[in-house]
């Protein structure tokens, strides 16, 4: 039995979400598998799951990864490299304290238009 490391598609129409699995070759493409090894979300390029070490376990028996598999493989190691070269720094916070002249300028606009109705008020007169 050839067993391969390959995609299996679930989700709706046009809302592709694939499993990665280890399967028999001579099994359907959404038939029948023998063990979910992850998922992936290929309209955010997302990988939701991700077992690494059960892979690598079906590697060591024989199972060959597909191609669309590989590259997976790659990002996720990619990733992980650049997480562990780029320490995470706290982000600073800056809140902005409310300014008198913010106030002032909100405050403004509204006594304009008190003048100006009662300036209409005094022309009828």
């Amino acid at each position: 039995m050839a067993v391969k490391i390959r995609f299996t598609r679930i989700g709706k129409k046009h809302a592709p979400v694939y499993r990665i699995v280890a399967v028999d070759s001579r099994k359907r493409r959404d038939g029948e598998y023998l063990e979910n090894l992850g998922t992936y979300n290929p309209l955010t390029r997302e990988i939701v799951q991700w077992h690494e070490e059960r892979i690598n376990d079906w590697v060591s028996k024989g199972a060959i990864p597909t191609d669309a598999v590989k590259r997976l493989q790659k990002i996720k190691r990619k990733a992980a490299v650049v997480v562990e070269a780029v320490p995470a720094k706290p982000k600073a916070v800056k809140k902005e304290a409310a300014t008198p002249e913010k106030e002032s300028a909100k405050k403004t606009p509204a006594k304009k238009a008190v003048v100006k109705k009662d300036a209409k008020a005094s022309d009828k007169e």
